[in-house]
């Protein structure tokens, strides 16, 4: 079973899709979900969704490891062709996972209490975003 999400982002952000998720896995039984974000300058994440100030310091953190290209310290990036935050966006996607596996028990994502997942957009322009998601039934 595939499902493609499409998510419009519009900046720097953390994008929550697990309620998309929930409603996709419902009445599924047990198994595993596998996501996969089909670009190379975003990443997915499962983090922390009780407390917002979580991924404001997250994307914080990202831009400080990897800011745009026309900052001082990133004179050595060579990549320039797509805007000054192409290449720093293809930093953190190598730094974040592009791929999770999450176990399904009875339709539902075996997530921890305070978890979800996220589409986290590193790019400055507005991009439509695509996740595949698939979910494999368990042979047991």
């Amino acid at each position: 079973m595939i499902l493609t999400l499409t998510v419009e982002t519009h900046g720097p952000a953390c994008h929550e899709i697990t309620d998309r998720l929930v409603d996709w896995l419902r009445g599924k039984g047990d198994g595993v979900l596998t996501l996969l974000i089909r670009h190379t300058s975003a990443s997915l994440l499962i983090q922390e969704n009780a407390d917002p100030e979580v991924q404001a310091d997250l994307l914080g953190w990202l831009h400080r490891m990897a800011p745009p290209a026309d900052d001082p310290s990133m004179g050595w990036i060579t990549h320039r062709y797509e805007g000054p935050d192409d290449m720093p966006a293809h930093l953190k996607a190598a730094m974040l996972p592009t791929t999770l596996q999450v176990p399904v028990a009875d339709g539902r994502m075996m997530l921890g209490r305070w978890q979800g997942i996220y589409v986290v957009e590193h790019r400055r322009t507005p991009h439509r975003r695509q996740v595949v998601a698939i979910f494999q039934p368990s042979q047991f």
